[in-house]
């Protein structure tokens, strides 16, 4: 079996593929902190039904993945893959869990690179940020990228919005969310919440944290039909902000699908289809580790290169 990880702010996913069938199940980033590594480990076998050493491969994304750039096996990762443990999001501690306890059990595993300004193949416009997305954004494009597409844009709208685009079967450019559309809960800083960093009444992690349209003070309590449609419009104005990069590259139309746990929703398909004029498609809340499951089984067969990110010798 290969599995595949996918590092998310409420749960982490667990994916196992094996004869072109997937097993899927979600540990909670809470629950996966208050255990050993060994629970861990027996709480991954149990939810996709194996023994670890059944497992050929896995594929891990932890973090922003933002301190390499290639394909690796994880003992070859510093710091776990990141520059820093400091920035954006929430801080529970079952991810770091998860990693460790699938590093220390000696199971064969390989870590994907989140998408930065060290990323290679990225246009090099869109580099002028120092993230754009972390390493489960490349599970899903590439789930995307196995099921027949080479052009197209995702937008991934939980709690918090990222988008990516891909071009010829490479991954081109991505919109974090600190510097596009605000998911649920986390969002970009805008001005009055730089007076309040700059006044010492919340620190800039918080206040990212508190800028989804959920937690933003003027929408939080009001009508959830305005925050949807406010959700909805920057989402649809961040993908429209990937088409002209895209357009860019002689590709003018693509195909559009949205993931997440707002972004899978009839209604908020319905008024992105509208705002852009286009049918988007839908995809599971599980695409990021099945497309790293895929990724795993693709690398244990020799496959040198995803998505423009080029694998290391394992």
């Amino acid at each position: 079996m290969f599995v595949g990880v996918d590092h998310g702010t409420v749960g982490i996913r667990f994916a196992g593929r094996e004869s072109g069938k997937e097993r899927v199940f979600e540990l909670a980033r809470k629950k996966a902190a208050e255990m050993d590594g060994r629970g861990i480990i027996r709480e991954v076998e149990k939810g996709l039904e194996i023994k670890t050493e059944e497992i050929e491969l896995v594929a891990v994304t932890y973090s922003m993945g933002d301190d390499f750039a290639t394909i690796k096996d994880i003992k070859r990762v510093h710091n776990r893959g990141v520059v820093s443990g400091e920035g954006a999001g929430a801080k529970v501690g079952g991810g770091t869990k998860v990693f460790d306890a699938i590093k220390n059990a000696g199971i064969p595993s390989i870590m994907i690179p989140g998408i930065h300004e060290g990323s290679e193949k990225t246009d090099r416009r869109m580099t002028f940020f120092s993230h754009g997305a972390s390493p489960e954004k490349v599970g899903v494009a590439y789930h995307i990228y196995k099921k027949g597409f080479e052009n197209f844009i995702f937008s991934d709208v939980s709690s918090n919005t990222v988008t990516v685009c891909v071009v010829e079967g490479v991954l081109i450019g991505a919109i974090d969310a600190c510097h596009g559309s605000p998911g649920l809960y986390q969002g970009p800083i805008d001005l009055q919440l730089l007076r309040d960093i700059d006044e010492g009444k919340l620190s800039a992690n918080e206040a990212f944290s508190n800028a989804g349209v959920l937690r933003k003070k003027w929408l939080k309590g009001r009508d959830d039909e305005l925050a949807l449609d406010t959700l909805s419009l920057f989402v649809a104005m961040e993908i429209s902000a990937l088409r002209v990069l895209m357009n860019d590259y002689g590709i003018p139309t693509c195909d559009v699908f949205l993931t997440g746990s707002a972004g899978d929703s009839r209604e908020m398909r319905s008024k992105i289809d509208k705002l852009l004029d286009v049918k988007t498609k839908t995809l599971t809340k599980y695409s990021a580790a099945i497309g790293c499951a895929e990724i795993a089984e693709d690398v244990f067969h020799g496959v040198k290169n995803i998505l423009g990110i080029e694998v290391e010798e394992l």
